[in-house]
């Protein structure tokens, strides 16, 4: 067990296997997880669901149920697993069982702390941008005590000519105050992605003058003659926005920016599709309209959106662009575009550490309302906040890592790990909805990760600075992340750990490398014996020699 981590009740009880038969077994539940290990069959059958991955827990069958396994309990899990069991009627098992997971799987319901785990946490601070502050960008602290937005983070970048009392009043029209501020600079051509919240323009088409001089500062910085505002919003959606006080940029008011629509689609949206994802992926794939099935849900289709439009903001900024990106309030669409384009453009964020840099800074930082998209500790489980933006993010995430395979220095395992976390309610790294919420420090992820990283370490990572990455946002490239979303399914199941072939494919490698080594050494080193071979006509030259060493990589 963890350390705080405190055995509450143990149970026997009959585990309902979608892939098996019952089996009888004993179930352990601690203040952090349910455990279930069987005791009547041969192969063994475990279950290790930390209570912060139950999204809602209920009684099945009654006091008349007869039928066999028909009483007990039902478990829907956040991370596309449901879990059955079956109890005995008699001696208030099931209510015993039920009362404690209700009460330490939804602490929020019960005013208790929804983290048990408490240290300090590790944080990284990084802006984003190299080269910054300059004479075109400076950094301000009007925000240290998150008076003015409480859902940004105490530093900002903002434009040079930009005062203080400019920000104050650009954040009036502004949703939730979230105004434009620097996510990314490009060191070369000086371009930037800014991100910030929708306009407050309303029905009656509003103006302010000090938000449209603030976007010509951001576009005069680098000289560009036009600003991209990339809205992630279908234009609908935009529009319609208007009837609750916000909107978009207009052609009249912002002259010197071009607006763009993305069409990617809202929260309600994404977590109708996830939830269509789990109902074909759990607990059985249907073989025969597999392929029907999974188009149905559209969730493919939305992973091409996202990535088609960060493949549109890094493709502006690469050619000398500057660019703004916003949604409605900027913290779901916003944080998945701006990410994702500077994992495009930046190869520091595709390193281990960089990766997780970009986390804190773009997501954690800037406010994505993880504690209400998750859910945590909220026994509500079908509030409609919830939606699945961060595991989007991470599945296109590893779509690149699919197309790019030597271009990220994390492997598949670290994406994993990061979802299963960002339930587990372990750390503290996913537990608020912005850095101001965050009344304690708490354990962070990170710390975990990087006290070993050889488990995380990409073997065929090659490193390349100035490359961009353009994936193919095509349904044709795309695929479903079934190692993540169907894994719970042991028909499905790879033979083999992919991690311990990883650590195999690393150990082979620096053999390689040390024999490669070997090799120069001895070629460089002068011996009576090298004269007198160099001279032979068949004899093979150092670079020869060396090229027969094949390697896999």
């Amino acid at each position: 067990m963890l350390p705080g981590e405190e055995r509450v009740i143990d149970k026997d009880i009959i585990y309902i296997c979608p892939f098996n038969a019952a089996v009888k077994g004993k179930v352990f539940i601690t203040n952090y997880r349910l455990y279930f290990k069987n005791t009547d069959s041969e192969m063994p059958v475990t279950l290790d669901v930390p209570l912060g991955v139950i999204s809602r827990v209920e009684k099945m069958g009654g006091a008349s149920s007869r039928g066999e396994n028909s009483y007990g309990l039902e478990i829907t899990c956040k991370d596309m697993r449901n879990l059955r069991f079956a109890l005995k009627q008699e001696g208030h098992s099931r209510r015993d069982i039920f009362e404690i997971i209700f009460k330490y799987a939804f602490p929020l319901s019960h005013g208790m702390v929804s983290c048990a785990f408490t240290k300090v946490c590790v944080l990284f601070f990084c802006s984003g941008c190299q080269g910054v502050p300059n004479s075109e960008w400076r950094v301000t602290f009007i925000n240290k005590n998150y008076e003015l937005c409480d859902t940004y983070p105490t530093i900002l970048v903002v434009p040079y000519k930009a005062t203080d009392e400019d920000l104050k009043r650009v954040a009036t029209f502004r949703s939730r105050c979230r105004i434009p501020v620097l996510s990314w600079f490009h060191k070369e051509n000086h371009a930037v992605i800014m991100r910030c919240s929708q306009p407050l323009v309303g029905m009656s088409g509003k103006r302010n003058k000090d938000d449209e001089r603030y976007l010509d500062l951001i576009r005069e910085a680098n000289g560009t003659t036009k600003l991209t505002i990339y809205d992630a919003r279908p234009n609908v959606n935009a529009v319609a926005n208007k009837a609750t006080g916000g909107g978009y940029e207009g052609d009249d008011a912002y002259q010197n920016a071009e607006l763009v629509f993305l069409d990617i689609h809202n929260i309600h949206v994404m977590r109708e599709s996830l939830k269509k994802l789990k109902d074909i992926v759990y607990p059985n794939v249907e073989e025969s309209h597999w392929l029907s099935s999974l188009e149905s849900t559209h969730w493919l289709e939305h992973i091409k959106l996202v990535l088609s439009g960060a493949i549109q903001v890094a493709d502006k900024v690469s050619s000398g662009s500057s660019v703004v990106v916003h949604c409605s309030d900027g913290w779901d669409r916003t944080a998945q575009l701006t990410s994702l384009a500077m994992l495009m453009l930046d190869s520091y964020y595709r390193t281990l550490r960089g990766f997780q840099v970009l986390l804190e800074k773009e997501w954690i930082g800037f406010g994505h309302k993880f504690a209400s998209r998750i859910g945590h500790g909220d026994k509500n489980h079908a509030d409609q906040d919830r939606s699945p933006i961060f595991v989007q993010f991470i599945d296109c995430v590893w779509q690149m890592t699919k197309q790019f395979p030597t271009a990220f220095e994390f492997n598949e395992r670290l994406l994993v790990v990061i979802l299963d976390h960002l339930y587990s309610c372990r750390f503290g790294t996913f537990l608020y909805n912005c850095e101001s919420a965050r009344e304690s420090n708490t354990v962070s992820l990170w710390s975990s990760v990087n006290s070993d990283t050889s488990l995380y370490i990409n073997p065929f990572y090659t490193p390349e600075s100035s490359r961009v990455l353009y994936p193919v946002a095509s349904m044709r490239h795309l695929e479903l992340w079934v190692t993540y979303y169907i894994r719970w399914n042991p028909r499905i199941q790879h033979q083999s750990p992919v991690e311990q072939r990883y650590k195999e494919l690393l150990v082979l490698r620096d053999q390689y490398l040390k024999k490669l080594e070997e090799l120069q050494l001895s070629d460089s080193a002068p011996s009576s014996t090298h004269l007198t071979n160099s001279s032979t006509p068949n004899a093979a030259t150092p670079n020869q020699r060396i090229t027969h060493l094949q390697t896999p990589f």
